[in-house]
C-alpha cells in the first residue's frame, strides 16, 4: 500500500536551475532540451536517433501546460519526472493505476504536496513518478532512481537501430 503523501513547511526546495546544473555535471552524456517552461533529459550522443524516436528518462516542469494537477503557476514550484521500470513504480506505489475520464490518475495522493515522491498524475500508467520541488535530502534520495533511468536510457540508445530512413526488417 502506498505511504501517504506529507508536505514539510520547513524543507527548503533545491532550486530549479541548481538541479539543472547538478544533473548536467552528474551526466554529462546526456542532451538537455528546453520547449517553454519543459526541460526533456536525454540520452543520444552521436543524434543518430529522428525526434519521434527520442524519449527522455526525466524531465523537469515549470508551468501547468501539460496538465494542471500539480499547480505548478506557484512561485518557484516545478516538478522533476522520473521515468522508473515497473518493478520501481510498483515497490514505491503498488500496482499501476489506470487513467481516469479527465486523463489523471486517482492513487489518493495529492498531487500538490511539495517534496514528496509520488506517482506522476498523467504517466504514472507507463511507471513515471514525480518529485515537486524537492529538498536536499529528498533529491539525495532520488539520485539512485535518476541514475537507473539514465542507464537504461544509455542501453535503450545501444539497442536502437540507426535511423536511416528505411524501414527496418529487411525486404519482404
Amino acid at each position: 500500500m502506498p505511504a501517504a503523501p506529507h508536505t514539510s513547511p520547513e524543507v527548503s526546495p533545491v532550486d530549479q536551475s541548481d538541479l539543472l546544473a547538478r544533473l548536467h555535471a552528474l551526466f554529462p552524456d546526456a542532451e538537455f532540451l528546453q520547449a517553454g517552461e519543459t526541460v526533456f533529459v536525454m540520452y543520444d550522443p552521436d543524434h543518430r536517433l529522428t525526434p519521434e524516436r527520442r524519449r527522455p528518462f526525466l524531465t523537469l516542469v515549470a508551468d501547468d501546460a501539460h496538465d494542471r494537477a500539480s499547480n505548478l503557476s506557484r512561485p518557484g514550484v516545478y516538478r522533476l519526472n522520473i521515468e522508473l521500470t515497473p518493478e520501481e513504480y510498483r515497490d514505491r506505489f503498488g500496482p499501476h493505476p489506470r487513467s481516469g475520464p479527465d486523463g489523471l490518475v486517482d492513487t489518493g495522493h495529492d498531487f500538490t504536496a511539495l517534496d514528496t515522491l509520488m506517482p506522476h498524475p498523467v504517466y504514472a500508467p507507463m511507471s513515471w513518478a514525480c518529485v515537486l520541488s524537492p529538498g536536499a535530502a529528498t533529491l539525495g534520495h532520488l539520485l539512485p532512481l535518476i541514475g537507473n533511468a539514465h542507464a537504461r536510457a544509455v542501453r535503450r540508445h545501444g539497442l536502437a537501430a540507426p535511423s536511416t530512413g528505411i524501414p527496418s526488417g529487411g525486404p519482404g
